[in-house]
């Protein structure tokens, strides 16, 4: 326990001498002290699902599609687990990525660990960064450590290996009350920073593993080089001294019932009123999606869900406060749920939606109005006279301003814009027209329409 104490206490030191200032931060609010790297401030996240990408399912295959995915403008490449999978209670003909066998090997299917490599040696070439999905939570069934460490596991009343829910078969729970095991998932992800050179990881299900796990592992993280965390979850906790990423479910799910009728946009304002009372820690990105690898194979395609919204949630997705994640096939506008344990390749077609996503990401990259966390401007709702179906923000730093309309409805709207916050001379985004604000203003949407002004 003392150890654990003084562990955190140089942590706590540690990140707190290298974050950014807080001068401007109400009192109260809980402030993160994990410092970003550097190149992730207006970065953005695209998720690969390997297995499905390509026809052969492998990185050398994928490696093909680095020059478009840079030209899109994907700075941080998440890579879905890539070590081998589990045979012993497999779920479908090919598993699941997330029941893992050796946490330090490579799927044969995709390759060989030189071919992952190679992969991560051209991001970085790009200007990209890598980060690998990491599961630590469980392993497979028959992971080696279940004959060479049994005790690292938590077991049933009588000794058995035990899986953490009645849906999760194909993986067992580990036990992180055992300092042993701590130790070696240390050790299995500092391979991946040491000896391939990643730069971070995503942290599937974060809340299931004991938080001190990964304010440690940040630490000795940090002491290789800089990198980046996402959680996989939404608890603040994870974010004070370990994350400076994390899910935004909440609002993803709150997206979905506007586009389908079952909410407004007051449930959107509420939200926001939540997050700027110190629901979570000041400086932390939220990393927002209109679809992932678990909702597009579980709840439905961003066209199943969002409807004829997809585009005005998109657009909403990458301006609010906050990170923005990409899944495989958005720019291709693939609309089909894709099989999660067996092959069910993406059918890019003519990459429908590659220049939408260009503008959308380089706007977000160049304006720092948008960048992430405390590093991009505040956001100030703009008022209006149908705050139940639109949603109209300014957001503005140093020299650059973006003005954000959105008909989040199905209905045609004549919005009247009150305020002076939107006073400026701008250009559309999209159509490249010049556009000047200096009164209340009244403008005509169409359904799910969106207008973004850029200064």
């Amino acid at each position: 326990m003392i150890f654990m104490i003084l562990l955190l206490a140089i942590s706590l030191g540690f990140f707190h001498a290298c974050g950014p200032a807080r001068d401007d931060v109400p009192a109260g609010v809980v402030v993160s002290t994990v410092q970003p790297p550097e190149w992730s401030i207006n970065a953005n996240i695209y998720e690969v699902n390997t297995r499905q990408f390509t026809p052969e399912g492998t990185f050398n295959a994928f490696a093909e599609h680095l020059d478009r995915l840079h030209d899109l403008g994907v700075d941080i490449l998440w890579f879905m687990p890539i070590q081998p999978i589990g045979e012993k209670n497999r779920k479908g003909s090919l598993g699941s990525y997330y029941s893992i066998s050796n946490y330090t090997a490579v799927n044969p299917e995709f390759g060989t660990l030189d071919d992952f490599r190679r992969v991560v040696d051209m991001a970085h070439e790009r200007g990209m960064y890598v980060i690998l999905d990491w599961v630590a939570n469980h392993t497979a069934w028959d992971h080696h450590w279940t004959e060479t460490n049994p005790e690292y596991f938590d077991l049933d009343e009588n000794g058995n290996f035990r899986s953490p829910n009645e849906d999760w078969t194909d993986v067992i729970q580990l036990d992180f009350d055992n300092y042993d095991l701590r130790e070696a998932m240390l050790q299995e992800m500092l391979f991946w920073i040491e000896e391939v050179g990643i730069d971070g990881f995503r942290c599937d299900v974060a809340d299931y593993v004991p938080t001190d796990f990964w304010i440690r592992a940040r630490a000795e993280f940090e002491r290789v080089k800089p990198v980046f965390m996402l959680a996989e979850a939404e608890n603040p906790a994870l974010h004070e001294h370990a994350f400076e990423a994390g899910y935004g479910w909440r609002l993803h799910h709150i997206m979905n019932a506007v586009a389908q009728g079952r909410e407004t946009v007051e449930a959107i304002d509420n939200y926001f009123f939540v997050d700027r009372a110190g629901n979570f820690p000041y400086g932390s990105y939220k990393m927002y999606f209109i679809t992932n690898h678990d909702e597009n194979s579980w709840a439905g395609t961003e066209f199943d869900r969002l409807g004829e919204g997809v585009e005005a949630f998109a657009v909403f997705t990458v301006t609010i406060p906050g990170m923005v994640l990409l899944y495989n096939g958005q720019e291709a506008g693939f609309d089909r749920m894709l099989e999660f344990f067996d092959k069910d390749q993406i059918d890019w077609g003519d990459y429908a939606y590659h220049d939408f996503y260009k503008t959308l990401l380089g706007l977000k990259s160049e304006n720092q109005a948008l960048w992430n966390g405390a590093f991009g401007g505040e956001m100030i709702r703009v008022t209006t006279n149908l705050d139940d179906k639109v949603f109209a923000f300014v957001r503005e730093k140093e020299q650059d301003k973006v003005f954000v309309v959105l008909n989040l409805s199905a209905e045609p709207v004549e919005v009247d814009l009150a305020g002076v916050a939107f006073y400026g001379e701008y250009t559309e985004l999209f159509s490249g027209e010049a556009a000047s604000f200096d009164r209340a203003t009244t403008m005509n949407l169409d359904p799910w329409v969106y207008k973004v002004f850029v200064k």
